[in-house]
């Protein structure tokens, strides 16, 4: 062990290339046992030494700074070996695949001759953060939801709910003001860390906690996929009938693929442009549908029956605005890390708030025109054949023929802008479930999600709305769990920003173990089936909060109040006894 210590002390200064062998290993291993260790004064030795690994074959590697790690050596020798049997290995594919001959290797250098992302999970070093654009980070948001999703789902509030114009408004307005609040304050978390969001949250739910979050994210954004995928195939359905829906999922599915395999930049720059086309589209639907003249004003309705829809509405919106927050962090780790929080918030905020006010209010100005009340049946007609695209193709294809198919087009194509995001974090998100998922390149993961969600997106193609309802509701109600979780801990028990050491972020005994934040997320998944209200399902709670028989949806705000009631008595507990 002196020869270490004093090895590593000369290494440092004459950085001297060392190569480490299987003998080497055995014998500075062996030198443990001649504790104490002589003197240190020689000055002119001309070994040299290279940390700890957890495999015995060959390494070069560069000795650089260790000065500052000596005063822990002298007090723990052995903390520089407690690595050496393996249980966490120091060295991870992600740092060892340029000299590795292995398939993880081979395909990380694959993928860097073509200019792929080969960075999964690990934490961006600040050198490497240079997106110093907030450009970046709101139009990143404005592309993902300027899309013929977002405007179906204004859509939902007559067609599914039964909310005249004034309150359906007023519902999408104040709904997704909330929802993408956690969003934008967890993008100031990307800067600041250089953690995806998924392994930020191992700060909160622990090393094995945090599986669990990863769960519902994978099946979020795989879910999100789906809908939205579902949603670009009828626009493609309305502008040819002679195209299946099958047809248009597999279009949008590789077109997605293609440009989340490149990674961050690519989908940054793609999402940087993408929104144009599709707002110059939604501008002719608008400036079409206020020509014709269609708009019908379905007045406001009234009693407990008019509170369950506005609730049951209100979930449905605030589960696609927030639904980004699980993905949040994972499109700023390469801003700089002296970038401005506030500045990041708000570039965010401006580009959730303004495409999904714009399009939602459009939706639900379209589809008042399918009131019994309005004479021309087109629009009925159309809503009916193919649903939101074909609501779409009654105001633009009979007036603007060939061009409005056109549009259609285009409208379809925007639903790529806002699937990357999806598959680009799950392709994140999945590593975290074990050495074996991150020993699989982030693109092979890419691959893989976009297969899944095609395949479960051909069967429900043809039940789309009941699909669409169902699952926005689920989000949110896991969403404001897992929101709630983590800003009390970040507010209340960490007090802020200061409270982290970014450095733990893949050391299990340095992060929480997550008793208190799984105990508070079941507990919070309760509060949320007693309010929820489903066709499925309908919670004792939501049934006093309207008309029978179902109710009135506040899952989402009793599951916010439950997860946070319950950390904040359980967290305490485990401060207490475990200390971390």
């Amino acid at each position: 062990l002196s020869a270490l210590v004093r090895d590593s002390f000369l290494s440092s200064r004459r950085r001297h290339l060392c190569i480490i062998s299987p003998r080497d290993v055995y014998r500075w291993r062996a030198s443990l046992d001649r504790w104490p260790p002589p003197s240190l004064s020689d000055p002119h030795s001309s070994f040299c030494v290279a940390p700890p690994i957890a495999s015995f074959s060959s390494t070069s590697v560069t000795m650089d700074k260790t000065d500052s790690h000596l005063p822990d050596l002298e007090k723990s020798p052995r903390a520089a070996y407690s690595k050496l049997d393996g249980d966490v290995p120091l060295q991870t594919p992600e740092q060892s695949f340029e000299d590795s001959n292995s398939l993880y290797a081979r395909l990380q250098r694959w993928a860097s001759r073509f200019k792929i992302e080969t960075r999964g999970i690990e934490r961006v070093p600040e050198d490497e953060r240079h997106d110093d654009s907030l450009l970046n980070v709101g139009s990143m948001w404005l592309a993902a939801n300027m899309v013929i999703s977002s405007f179906a789902i204004g859509v939902l509030g007559k067609s599914l709910f039964n909310l005249g114009s004034a309150d359906a408004f007023l519902v999408v307005f104040f709904f997704n003001i909330v929802g993408i609040l956690p969003v934008c304050y967890f993008s100031t978390f990307g800067p600041i860390f250089g953690l995806r969001q998924i392994v930020l949250s191992r700060f909160w739910y622990g090393w094995h906690g945090v599986k669990i979050v990863a769960l519902f994210n994978v099946i979020a954004c795989l879910g999100w996929s789906c809908i939205n995928v579902i949603v670009g195939a009828q626009v493609i359905n309305a502008v040819n009938n002679d195209v299946p829906g099958w047809a248009g999922i597999i279009i949008i599915t590789v077109c997605t693929f293609i440009v989340t395999l490149f990674g961050y930049k690519v989908v940054h720059a793609y999402e940087f442009w993408s929104w144009i086309p599709a707002f110059i589209v939604f501008m002719i639907v608008l400036i079409e549908f206020a020509v014709s003249g269609a708009y019908v004003h379905i007045p406001m309705g009234t009693g407990t029956s008019e509170v369950g829809s506005v609730l049951s509405f209100g979930v449905t919106v605030f589960g696609f605005a927030t639904g980004w927050t699980s993905y949040a962090a994972d499109y700023t780790v390469y801003q700089p890390v002296n970038q401005s929080k506030v500045k990041v918030f708000f570039s965010a905020f401006t580009g959730l708030i303004v495409p999904l006010l714009f399009t939602q209010f459009l939706g639900v100005a379209v589809m008042t025109a399918t009131d019994e009340s309005n004479p021309d049946s087109k629009y009925r007609d159309g809503y009916n054949e193919a649903g939101a695209g074909g609501l779409i193709s009654a105001v633009v294809v009979g007036p603007l023929g060939g061009f409005g198919q056109f549009c259609l087009v285009i409208l379809a194509l925007s639903i790529i802008a806002n699937n990357c995001p999806n598959i680009y974090s799950f392709a994140i998100t999945v590593q975290v479930f074990g050495e074996w998922t991150r020993s699989i390149p982030r693109f092979v993961w890419t691959l893989v999600g976009s297969v899944i969600y095609a395949v479960v997106a051909f069967p429900g193609y043809s039940h789309f709305e009941s699909v669409l309802e169902n699952f926005m509701n689920v989000i949110g109600y896991w969403m404001s769990v897992y929101a709630a979780i983590g800003l009390t801990e970040h507010f209340y028990f960490r007090k802020g920003y200061s409270g982290y050491n970014p450095a733990d972020y893949d050391k299990p005994d340095k992060l929480p173990h997550g008793i208190a934040a799984v105990f508070s997320f079941c507990v919070g998944i309760v509060g949320a089936v007693l309010g929820m209200s489903q066709t499925w399902y309908v919670g004792p709670i939501a049934k006093l909060c309207g008309e029978k028989p179902y109710g009135g949806d506040i899952g989402v705000e009793l599951a916010w109040l439950f997860a946070i009631v319950s950390y904040l008595i359980t967290r305490p507990i485990e401060l207490h006894y475990f200390g971390k």
